[in-house]
């Protein structure tokens, strides 16, 4: 939440269309009491950090889309009181703006930009930088004063600092006071948002203004863009002019006329994926002319909007934990998340990647987790933003349980692993049965006609017809299916049943000869180390694996 965060609690509260938006959920009101309080907490929390210390404890679209979940809870549970909150209360100093700062709407898509775009004239667009809020004041051309923008009304006196930085002049050909505001950013050479995001860019100025002094060399990487000349002339073309002949190059530089909403989201488009000297989170949409200085509030005018990039990471909540054990054992916790858009994809299931992770993340439903997309499309699991007060048990499988030999049969906390070695039976690297998916072996298994890897081989006709979700015809290709399956190689079945890999080797046509095998006979193979010489020999030696071979003897399969 930056101090350049210029919309009020209240304003956020107003934007409809969130990502979070979403069905209420059914709470007690107790727990509603409770899990608003602790959210209230969390962001007064994140707010004082950002705004006492300058350390921004999670990134500036985690928070808007924080405080955006809490306004529609409150919604969902309107009889809950709602304490009057300000972020930027902590930020308050003892220095007087002599004109507030004030407020930004954040139009939340589309259709929102078209309507405020909609009777408007005289427009322009600028890229809305990312960093910390001042104002500038110079009387008979000397800085005089450097204040934050603290609550929009009072701020710290940030004079020395600014004496420190180049960007911003001591002196300007200008001899009446001027009253400047805008934005100190940390400089960075040519920056493509798109791809490489905001860089903590604006925490890095943030941090460096919270110290009690800086040097030269700091300041030197510290720039300024000013977005406004509150008394300065009506026409912007003029109030642009001004700003360039006192030197303030970017502000003429970065600001274009506009007409209408294809202008708008070509330029958004362009300084998004355009080499920039500083980080950006949107574009700032605003009429030319302006009321005077002297109506101006702190809070959102009808004057001046935001339109804010994609969102590059999405608050999520789980609503459950899953822990899929896979073919080799391996356990994978994957969360069911209210589905959330990011860049074109909805995403509605994560992968938290490994039970290790899980158990130091210890995520549960009701918590709140940030996603992002990998490569520009693979959902990544990037972090927990906030947990819920409630934490719900789980039933979590102990890794020891699962392993390469585990799981032969769906017996309970056995259902994942089983029928992941059904999938890789039927699939490109098993048997390749054509037809014969993921679904067919859940309707088998629902059925219960699959109590063992192989059961389905003895299934006739009619038995399949009989089974629910599978007609005359659909059963009469699976049974062709099955039926094909015997003409395939021996390696083929090997593989398919969950021979450890061993590639490059000839494993001939004799089970009882690859039974028959020592470790060291296994590690003579090319390419096959101690631990691989193990796992083969420890599979062939596998009562379960044994059942299976003798199974398939009867079945008449070659090599068996």
């Amino acid at each position: 939440m930056p101090s350049s965060f210029i919309m009020t609690f209240f304003a956020a509260l107003a934007v409809a269309g969130s990502t979070f938006a979403q069905s209420c959920p059914d709470w007690p009101p107790a727990k509603a009491h409770i899990e608003l309080n602790r959210q209230q907490a969390q962001i007064e929390e994140w707010d004082g950090s950002y705004h006492r210390q300058g350390v921004s404890l999670v990134a500036d679209e985690l928070y808007d889309q924080s405080v955006q979940r809490l306004a529609d809870l409150r919604s969902c549970f309107a009889a809950t009181p709602a304490s009057p909150s300000n972020p930027l209360k902590t930020a308050r100093g003892p220095v007087a703006h002599p004109i507030p700062h004030t407020g930004l709407t954040k139009l939340p898509g589309e259709a929102a930009v078209q309507a405020w775009l909609e009777g408007r004239s005289d427009l322009w667009i600028q890229p809305k930088v990312d960093g910390v809020a001042v104002t500038l004041v110079y009387v008979d051309g000397k800085l005089v004063s450097v204040i934050s923008r603290g609550d929009g009304i009072f701020g710290q006196d940030w004079t020395g600092h600014a004496h420190q930085i180049e960007a911003v002049p001591r002196h300007l050909s200008w001899e009446k006071t001027v009253i400047l505001q805008g934005e100190l950013y940390w400089k960075l050479t040519d920056h493509v948002q798109a791809d490489a995001g905001s860089l903590n860019a604006r925490s890095k100025v943030a941090g460096l203004l919270a110290r009690h002094a800086i040097s030269e060399e700091e300041g030197a990487q510290v720039g300024v863009f000013v977005w406004d000349w509150p008394e300065g002339p009506s026409d912007m073309t003029e109030r642009l002019a001004g700003l360039r002949a006192m030197g303030f190059e970017d502000s003429a530089r970065f600001s274009e006329p506009l007409k209408g909403f294809t202008q708008a989201k070509n330029w958004r488009e362009h300084w998004y994926r355009s080499a920039l000297p500083f980080a950006t989170d949107g574009v700032v949409i605003r009429q030319g002319e302006r009321p005077s200085a002297e109506r101006w509030q702190a809070k959102a005018p009808y004057w001046i909007a935001a339109w804010k990039y994609p969102f590059a990471q999405a608050l999520a909540e789980v609503r459950k934990v899953h822990f899929n054990v896979g073919r080799s054992g391996k356990i994978t916790p994957v969360l069911d998340i209210e589905p959330v858009r990011l860049d074109d994809r909805m995403i509605a299931r994560i992968s938290v990647g490994s039970l290790k992770r899980w158990q130091e993340m210890d995520i549960r439903p009701g918590d709140q987790v940030a996603i992002s997309l990998a490569g520009l499309t693979i959902p990544r699991l990037d972090e927990v933003v906030s947990r819920s007060v409630e934490r719900a048990p789980l039933a979590v499988p102990r890794a020891e349980d699962f392993h390469s030999l585990s799981c032969w049969q769906p017996v309970e906390g056995c259902e994942s692993q089983f029928r992941e070695r059904l999938k890789w039976l039927s699939g490109k690297k098993g048997l390749a049965l054509s037809g014969v998916g993921p679904g067919t072996w859940d309707k088998l298994i629902q059925a219960g006609q699959l109590n063992g890897l192989l059961d389905w081989m003895t299934l006739d006709g009619a038995q399949l017809a009989n089974i629910a979700g599978l007609g005359e015809r659909s059963s009469a290709k699976l049974l062709a299916s099955f039926h094909a399956s015997r003409e395939k190689p021996f390696v083929a079945w090997l593989k398919a049943i969950g021979l450890p890999p061993a590639t490059g080797i000839d494993l001939g046509e004799s089970w009882a000869a690859l039974a028959s095998r020592s470790v060291e006979e296994w590690q003579a193979e090319p390419g096959i180390g101690s631990g691989r010489a193990k796992q083969l020999q420890a599979f062939f030696k596998d009562p379960q694996v044994q059942a299976l071979s003798r199974q398939l003897r009867e079945e008449g399969i070659n090599g068996f």
